[in-house]
């Protein structure tokens, strides 16, 4: 049942207030002053709170100034006999859901609480899922290589200078293009990325710049490309040593002109996109094989930044595989298992060719099929090597 508090210094109004919003099947609470009101939303949890504007002690707005320093912030109505649309817009601007004239309208105010609750469930439902993907896409690890990264990332996250993230198959280079998005100015904008070595290269451009309606005999309506969906955000190009010649130069003038043109059109379109590229290739080999462009390479690598293989990091996989087994005990509902100390120095010595994605699927593996305290038995009967 939703939590309402009701601020206002007009007992009437509070219990008019208070029987509607009861009848509607509302938990309610209240407060005859702004300064009774502020102590109520610091020791309790309300969904909603419906304050007056002008009271004795602490008036509504310095109640809506003083909210905004929780961390617990439950939506605001303000309500006033004595409003204006400049105390509405100030209102609006300081946080407040909406501003209901007095008397209220019994049916604007319903839909408005509704309304405010609607969008309290989906603030906390974001929040949530802000909290797991963050908690997803941890850098997991303290050794000497991987500090050097996360100290990079802090340092170069906060520009918009381009970075190249080189290193073999499965350490992790999309999850360090995501920490230098969520850490940038640009991380309330999108992060779209593209993987070069999955779209066929007559279909690479389409994709990148988008096309016009009939470029080609598919092409049956206008599409953007990824460029303009990442528009104000960060695009990020995920093997792209795998990109044709011909696509890499309309990528070479995007990061030049700041400007992409859609397949089949003659209108330029301004894109402002920050560019993070990823490769487990030798650019520089591929560059002497003319297989990718020199002007390119060095465009993309203003920073570059190499993550480290696992057997490079060794001292991590403790960490790692102790991550793995809570996420993996939890998305398959199941009490977390346990791995003993010879297991887990059994697994340091493999050589873990397919990197962390590997040690990732070994891990499931023994939850699966090992014994509720996973031990060396079990590595030597699941595990490949």
């Amino acid at each position: 049942m939703p939590k309402i508090l009701i601020i206002d210094d007009e007992r009437v109004i509070r219990a008019t207030l208070k029987e509607i919003l009861e009848y509607e099947k509302y938990d309610i609470s209240e407060a005859q002053d702004g300064e009774e009101g502020w102590k109520k939303i610091q020791e309790e949890d309300f969904d909603l709170v419906l304050c007056d504007i002008k009271m004795p002690k602490m008036d509504g707005i310095e109640v809506l100034d003083k909210v905004a320093t929780l961390d617990k912030q439950p939506q605001f109505i303000m309500i006033s006999a004595h409003g204006s649309i400049e105390t509405a817009v100030e209102a609006t601007k300081k946080g407040a859901f909406d501003f209901v004239p007095k008397p209220p309208d019994l049916n604007r105010l319903l839909l408005t609480v509704r309304n405010a609750l609607d969008k309290k469930v989906l603030v906390t439902e974001t929040k949530v899922l802000k909290k797991k993907l963050s908690k997803k896409l941890d850098m997991v690890g303290e050794s000497e290589p991987i500090k050097q990264v996360k100290d990079t990332i802090e340092k170069v996250a906060p520009t918009d200078a381009r970075v190249l993230i080189t290193g073999p198959n499965g350490t992790g280079k999309e999850l360090v293009a995501h920490w230098l998005h969520a850490k940038s100015n640009r991380s309330a904008s999108p992060f779209i990325a593209v993987n070069c070595a999955a779209i066929p290269s007559e279909l690479i451009e389409s994709e990148l710049f988008g096309h016009e309606k009939g470029a080609f005999t598919s092409a049956n309506k206008q599409r953007q490309g990824k460029f303009e969906q990442a528009d104000g955000g960060t695009l990020f190009l995920d093997e792209i040593g795998d990109m044709s010649l011909s696509a890499q130069a309309k990528v070479l003038r995007a990061l030049q002109e700041h400007k992409v043109s859609r397949v089949g059109g003659d209108k330029d379109i301004r894109v402002d996109v920050r560019v993070l590229a990823a490769t487990n290739k030798d650019l520089k080999k591929e560059i002497e094989e003319g297989k990718f462009r020199e002007d390119l390479y060095h465009r993309l690598s203003v920073i570059l930044i190499q993550v480290p293989a696992l057997k490079d990091r060794k001292e991590d996989i403790p960490l790692l595989v102790e991550k793995f087994l809570e996420d993996i005990s939890k998305e398959y509902g199941t009490a977390k298992k346990e791995i003993d100390r010879a297991a887990l120095s059994k697994l340091q010595e493999f050589p873990w060719t397919g990197n962390i994605r590997e040690l990732r699927n070994v891990v499931e593996r023994l939850v699966i099929l090992g014994e509720k305290t996973i031990c060396l038995d079990d590595i030597k009967k699941y595990a490949d090597y």
